[in-house]
């Protein structure tokens, strides 16, 4: 199991395979290499490397299997559209004790969600807080989110949970990005170039953070708070949503700064998707914001670790503040 001081000193290795890249080992080293070329692009140590995440297609050989396996390197996989299609990993897959914690945890506790739901309220209402020129408005739903906050401890079942934080979502999306035409909120539907930056910021950090909860060895399909179902790695789903603030903030300041833009996108079948050569710009832009929380985030899933396997009281257990 790693350290803080091993995420540190290792970093995440991101690898665009759309344009012309190629991985492999030579002499214990990872080695990127541009298969038109045939040039050295960037060799790393894998005592280096913290995870590794590939976009695109490639091949991944026995060696580099190897080597990963040594060093406890998760390895992730997505297509251009950044949709995680592999992950491998077997750093702390031993613990069972940790996973048998998982399957007792009875799913009518509210203790857990509650603290990561009033997280990701704390968050948002942050972020509305630190808009310069706040309108009326904008003071308006941040008093409204407050005085939903404020009533989430009192609340006994598992829907009031998830009401409170739909309802905080709402008024949060209807004025965050008010000042770009913004119609609003609208998960994997892609119906503007906001929409779909933010699915795009959110399956990065989904991916970021999955590497992060597998190095300790929980089964990332039992979560606490999000319902189970097939194939949904529901503990990711919980344990992301104090960071979706992350990416918010990251999507607003980059509109801002036009360095994300509509002609980034092209329309087809009423969806905007991100154009091919874009992809590399907007996974910098994500990982520049994520890899320099990447100590901050350890040390909360090392924390969320400890309180889990003590059970100790919720009052315990980490909170990430923007």
């Amino acid at each position: 199991m790693f350290t803080h001081k091993d995420i540190e000193y290792r970093s995440i290795f991101v690898v665009n395979s759309l344009e012309h890249r190629a991985l492999r080992v030579t002499q214990g080293e990872l080695m990127l290499e541009d298969t038109k070329t045939q040039q050295t692009l960037t060799k790393l140590p894998f005592q280096k490397i913290l995870a590794l995440f590939i976009i695109g297609h490639t091949s991944i050989t026995t060696p580099l299997i190897e080597k990963c396996t040594q060093y406890g390197i998760p390895v992730v996989v997505m297509k251009s559209n950044f949709r995680p299609v592999f992950f491998f990993s077997i750093t702390a897959e031993a613990n069972f004790l940790l996973r048998k914690k998982q399957y007792e945890y009875c799913k009518g506790n509210l203790q857990i969600p509650k603290i990561l739901v009033e997280n990701k309220i704390q968050n948002q209402i942050s972020l509305l807080e630190k808009i310069r020129s706040k309108n009326d408005n904008i003071q308006s739903v941040i008093e409204q989110c407050k005085k939903l906050l404020t009533s989430l401890p009192d609340v006994l079942d598992y829907d009031s949970v998830m009401g409170i934080e739909g309802n905080v979502a709402s008024r949060f999306f209807s004025v965050y990005f008010d000042a770009f035409d913004w119609k609003g909120r609208f998960p994997r539907t892609k119906t503007d170039a906001i929409n779909s930056t933010l699915d795009i910021g959110y399956t990065i950090l989904f991916n970021y953070i999955e590497a992060f909860v597998r190095l300790f060895g929980f089964d990332p399909y039992r979560g606490v708070y999000h319902q189970l179902w097939f194939k949904r790695k529901s503990l990711i789903c919980d344990l992301v949503e104090p960071f979706r603030c992350l990416v918010d903030r990251q999507v607003r300041k980059a509109f801002n700064l036009g360095r994300c833009k509509i002609e980034d996108f092209e329309l087809r079948k009423n969806e905007y998707l991100l154009k091919a050569n874009k992809n590399s710009d907007y996974t910098k832009m994500f990982y520049e914001v994520l890899i320099e929380e990447k100590a901050t985030i350890f040390k909360y899933m090392q924390d969320y670790y400890r309180c889990f396997m003590q059970q100790k009281e919720t009052a315990q257990y980490p909170r990430f503040l923007i």
